[in-house]
């Protein structure tokens, strides 16, 4: 089955691909023509320029090599699964199902990420040698979302993605809309501003506020969660309550509301 486009059918699994793949790039794009709004930066741009320990390009690098391994990974998952979830689309799933399925991957997704991010920042050899990339940025930006390892990024975001893909049982189609709901929502957590009226940031406490503490010094070992929620850093201890201060020179600050020793 197939979304038709210009009188030319284009797959499922097509537009599963390859959607959060051009939306990550224009949903980032948007935050980088918004950057100069710097009375809603978390950060300076000086900050931005001096702290982060990665040039841009390689930032770009980084991301469209992950891409290309969760292109190709989503492919197979697809061809494996392909008869079986056609079937189950074919029964013009309820939205009751649906919203069920979405739920079930977003908590599946959540679990799997958070536990094993916890773990990277724990082994020092994982994060001497893997995570420790992705904090090269100390300032987050949009499109460094997905700057990672490249093992990193397939145990934590393509197996992770695959694994609430499975265990949800949603069908291709409905994996577009999920896909790229995760993708925008990865971006936003990491776009370095706090805008008012920001939907991401209204109604999910993970938000870029919340991430941003994670990535400075003090909060290297707190807020592990991603990308949804924060029941598990609640419930095991690694919650780092914030709140959002006006810097002095301009623009904002996340700063915790707790006691808290640099690692």
């Amino acid at each position: 089955m197939g979304i038709m486009d210009g009188g030319l059918p284009v797959s499922d699994e097509f537009l599963g691909i390859f959607a959060p793949i051009v939306l990550y790039w224009v949903y980032s794009g948007i935050y980088v023509m918004l950057g100069s709004m710097d009375n809603y930066r978390l950060h300076s741009r000086k900050d931005e320029d001096e702290k982060n320990l990665v040039p841009k390009k390689n930032v770009v690098i980084g991301v469209l090599l992950q891409q290309a391994v969760q292109a190709l990974v989503a492919t197979i998952l697809y061809a494996v699964t392909g008869n079986d979830r056609e079937s189950v689309q074919a029964q013009h799933t309820s939205l009751l199902i649906l919203a069920r399925q979405f739920i079930v991957a977003m908590m599946v997704l959540d679990t799997w990420q958070y536990f094993m991010h916890r773990y990277m920042h724990i082994n020092k050899f994982l994060y001497k040698h893997i995570h420790s990339q992705h904090h090269r940025l100390v300032v987050p930006y949009a499109f460094g979302a997905l700057y990672n390892h490249p093992l990193e990024g397939v145990l934590l975001d393509t197996f992770g993605g695959a694994l609430s893909f499975l265990v949800s049982g949603m069908s291709p189609r409905a994996s577009i809309f999920f896909f790229s709901f995760a993708t925008l929502k990865t971006v936003d957590d990491h776009c370095g501003l706090w805008l008012p009226g920001n939907l991401f940031q209204l109604f999910f406490r993970n938000n870029s506020a919340y991430h941003d503490i994670h990535h400075q010094l003090y909060g290297n070992k707190y807020n592990f969660s991603q990308p949804f929620f924060v029941m598990w850093d609640r419930i095991l201890g690694t919650y780092m309550p914030y709140r959002i201060e006006k810097r002095t020179e301009g623009g904002l600050e996340a700063r915790p509301t707790k006691d808290c020793k640099e690692n």
